[in-house]
């Protein structure tokens, strides 16, 4: 338990730090480690997925929580497990899809902890139905400063600010999760390509009522007027009478089986990820997508997880890493978002990784990013000269139209524009404040943000 000091960095590869890494095996030395944390503090850390300094605590402890990975309990009549939060979304699916259940709610990549989930209220391609994880939540047990664990419920100011709390009000060490039931293990799913930002949002705004997800690859390089060109996908789980009779599929409906590829290399050339690589990529995956295709059977892994078919993916970047800008503004604040797309397309930012989607009614989190309206995230190469400028022009774009950024995947972010973004940042420094007046629970992001 005591932890050898090593460079710990989020997905982005960006600003690594060094920390006192604890993987706790079981509850009791979860507490153990949070009362010896030492002077600069702790925070829990799972699959490390998030894209900037969350799980980082420079100099201090950081708690790899993958050792409480237990599912103590599903309850296949209602559609509940109970399960540590170390236990990963991949790890979920594995067991629950083929009792026929599936997680509510999951990110563009499965290798997610539940803790993590929670801390930083994921959403996903159903954020318009379904809202984020934080909604399926039905009740948690929290490990706090006082090394002390509590029953914590929906509904009570401690759930709220967990929820999207980025690990800063305790250790989460169990949550019980609602799920959502299918009948396969593959989607429906209709693609069609959009020309342009205004008419990719048109078709948003006029059907996505029709699908439980939704989503939309945006081409940030082009310009004129195929500024904001697209390809939309949505779907649905399909049902078993979409399987055809006789097929391997309909006699294994729930099977999970993700592939595999080769790992990203160590080291990737600085210049393949640079404007004419990404827009050579841009433009044929624009052009090779359909114009109009609906009912394609897809197995989920595809649809929701296509990048965790390939190891190691983040170092496609270069050493230099990449920044994941994600930020979202409200329902009448368009023009906002076509000035964004526009600065971005003008700057000529080299992403391929860049989605658009609709955001529905927010969930009650202090700290939870989601509100009604447009989501754009992008991934953009670290080294991209002047790129820190750039972004905080975008932040107050965001801030000055009453929108906000991503903490779980910011890594950069001026604290003064942070209260802006969150209105109920006073509430969540408040009773972190009263929870734990040392400061046992800090990360590199909490103190570069003053959280």
């Amino acid at each position: 338990m005591s932890g050898a000091m090593v460079s710990v960095t989020g997905w982005g590869r960006t600003a690594p730090t060094s920390a006192r890494l604890v993987r706790p095996g079981t509850y009791e030395e979860a507490v153990t480690a949070v009362r010896n944390c030492g002077a600069r503090g702790g925070i829990a850390r799972g699959l490390g997925r998030a894209y900037g300094d969350a799980a980082q605590n420079a100099g201090g402890a950081v708690l790899d929580m993958t050792g409480l990975d237990r599912i103590h309990a599903i309850d296949a009549g209602s559609g509940t497990v109970l399960c540590d939060a170390g236990v990963s979304l991949h790890r979920l699916m594995e067991v629950l899809l083929p009792l026929g259940w599936f997680v509510p709610v999951t990110p563009g990549t499965r290798q997610v902890t539940v803790g993590g989930a929670i801390g930083a209220d994921i959403h996903g391609k159903n954020h318009h139905v379904s809202g984020s994880f934080s909604r399926h939540v039905l009740a948690l047990e929290l490990l706090t400063a006082d090394g002390e664990i509590h029953a914590v419920g929906r509904g009570t100011p401690l759930f709220d600010a967990t929820t999207g709390g980025m690990g800063l009000t305790g250790v989460i060490l169990t949550a019980t999760v609602r799920l959502l039931p299918v009948e396969t293990s593959y989607m429906s799913v209709d693609t069609e390509r959009a020309t342009d930002l205004d008419d990719l949002m048109a078709r948003l705004t006029a059907t996505d009522h029709r699908y439980r997800y939704s989503v939309a690859w945006i081409d940030l390089l082009a310009r004129g007027a195929a500024t904001g060109r697209a390809v939309l996908t949505r779907g649905d789980h399909a049902p078993l009478e979409a399987l055809r009779e006789g097929t391997r599929a309909r006699r294994r409906p729930l099977a999970f089986r993700p592939r595999q590829f080769p790992p990203a290399p160590p080291f990737v050339p600085e210049g393949l990820l640079g404007r004419v690589g990404v827009g050579l990529f841009n433009e044929i995956w624009y052009r090779k997508a359909p114009r109009a295709r609906t009912g394609e059977l897809q197995q989920i892994p595809a649809f929701f997880h296509p990048l965790d078919g390939v190891p190691h993916w983040n170092r496609i970047y270069g050493r230099g890493g990449f920044v994941q800008y994600q930020f979202v503004v409200g329902h009448g604040q368009e023009d906002a978002l076509h000035r964004i797309v526009h600065r971005i397309s003008v700057r000529r930012c080299p992403s391929f990784l860049a989605v658009l989607k609709r955001f529905g009614e927010a969930d009650p989190g202090w700290l939870s990013f989601p509100m009604p309206g447009w989501t754009l995230a992008l991934d953009i190469p670290a080294n991209l000269p002047r790129l820190g400028s750039f972004l905080d022009e975008l932040d107050e774009e965001v801030a000055a139209a009453g929108g906000r950024v991503y903490l779980a995947k910011d890594s950069r972010l001026r604290p003064d524009l942070l209260a802006a973004m969150y209105p109920r940042l006073a509430d969540f420094r408040a009773l972190r404040a009263e929870l734990d007046p040392r400061g046992v629970f800090v990360s590199d992001l909490a103190r570069r943000l003053d959280l």
